[in-house]
């Protein structure tokens, strides 16, 4: 597996986890790191086999590039059966791979992390981007997507019937059961990079809106959209109602502690903090940001969508939320139990196996409904 560095980010989370799985089923893991800078580099078990670049290579312009020639180098000495790519931010090693000799190259795997055609993207640049995925991803050997929509897009992307679905393994199988909800005034916990793509300024404009007395914001994370959110926060009034506590290592305890989850991002390529809050028997008020929000969102859930960046209709759409009778939160955490890594983990494996075994194929389904 290749990870640029230990960067927080859902997407370096979650590969941890299956690399941590995968060493612990026995198999020889090794996870080729271009940087080993970031807080998540603690979450590596000891039975996966951490190799860093030699010189390192730290995020910046054209650092992929890089990182794709390195790990190719790397590789020629110190040959693999499979590299997992684990998300589109890393597709550009790919290029790196494709000049090594047939008899080194490795299979390839490459997970799709985020929906290929992104909000925002003019049409000709989506148009551009679409045919650089498409030359990149020739000698890619399995694509795995997070949903069908992934998967649909993918395949229509690349030209060939070459994705195949399995869950985002967000929860550990031991997690615990959720809690009751707290009593007393609601604290509402949203959690994320503190990024213009987290639209966290938007989530502030929203809770000043908010009608129920008491309620309080948590945004747990870091990043460079802090002293925004803290403006934003002055401007509005509400900074003895808001609390930035910075990174957290586990969020579980702030979710046992809050009355439900705000997604308010303005795309997430599937969104697993909201499994994650689902599981601890939270519901959530989400913008329409990615596939997976019709998925959780709906009548009987206790969860509310509302349009991305509208502030209006988020605060309504919390009110809402808040003033409706509590869901069950088993329920809740029934409702996202296929997201529990031991089956995707094994599902992953035998992709693996398939494909180094078969070369090139293009599988519909390993997991199943």
């Amino acid at each position: 597996m290749v990870l640029h560095d230990f960067s927080l980010g859902g997407t370096e989370r979650v590969a941890i986890r299956l690399a941590n799985t995968w060493a612990r089923a026995g198999r020889e893991v090794r996870l080729i790191c271009g940087a080993p800078h970031g807080p998540l580099r603690d979450l590596v078990s000891a039975d996966v086999h951490v190799e860093m670049l030699n010189p390192a290579i730290g995020r910046a312009a054209g650092s992929r590039g890089r990182l794709a020639v390195a790990v190719a180098a790397h590789l020629t000495r110190k040959p693999c059966d499979l590299l997992f790519l684990p998300g589109n931010f890393h597709w550009p090693v790919i290029q790196g791979l494709a000049r090594l000799p047939r008899d080194v190259r490795p299979r390839i795997a490459a997970q799709v992390s985020n929906l290929l055609k992104r909000p925002g993207r003019g049409r000709i640049e989506q148009a551009v981007f679409e045919l650089t995925t498409r030359l990149r991803m020739q000698e890619v050997d399995l694509v795995v997507a997070l949903s069908p929509e992934m998967q649909a897009e993918a395949d229509r992307v690349l030209g060939r019937r070459v994705a195949t679905v399995l869950p985002l393994p967000s929860l550990d199988d031991d997690s615990p059961e959720p809690h009751p909800l707290p009593p007393g005034p609601p604290l509402i916990l949203a959690a994320g990079r503190l990024t213009p793509q987290k639209d966290f300024t938007v989530a502030v404009a929203a809770f000043a809106r908010v009608r129920t007395p008491g309620a309080r914001l948590v945004i747990l994370g870091e990043g460079p959209e802090r002293d925004a959110i803290h403006a934003c926060a002055r401007a509005f009034g509400v900074t003895d109602r808001i609390r930035l506590p910075g990174y957290v290592p586990d969020i579980r305890p702030w979710l046992d502690r809050s009355r439900l989850f705000l997604l308010s991002s303005k795309f997430e390529g599937y969104g697993g903090v909201a499994v994650e809050a689902l599981a601890a028997g939270r519901p959530l008020v989400a913008t329409r940001c990615g596939p997976l929000i019709d998925e959780l969102v709906g009548p009987h859930t206790g969860s509310v969508s509302a349009p991305v960046g509208d502030a209006a209709a988020i605060a309504t759409a919390l009110d809402l939320a808040l003033s409706a009778p509590p869901p069950n939160p088993l329920m809740l955490a029934r409702q996202v139990d296929k997201h529990r890594i031991a089956g995707i983990a094994d599902a992953y494996l035998r992709l693996f196996d398939e494909a180094v075994a078969n070369g090139r194929h293009a599988p519909k389904s390993a997991f199943g409904p």
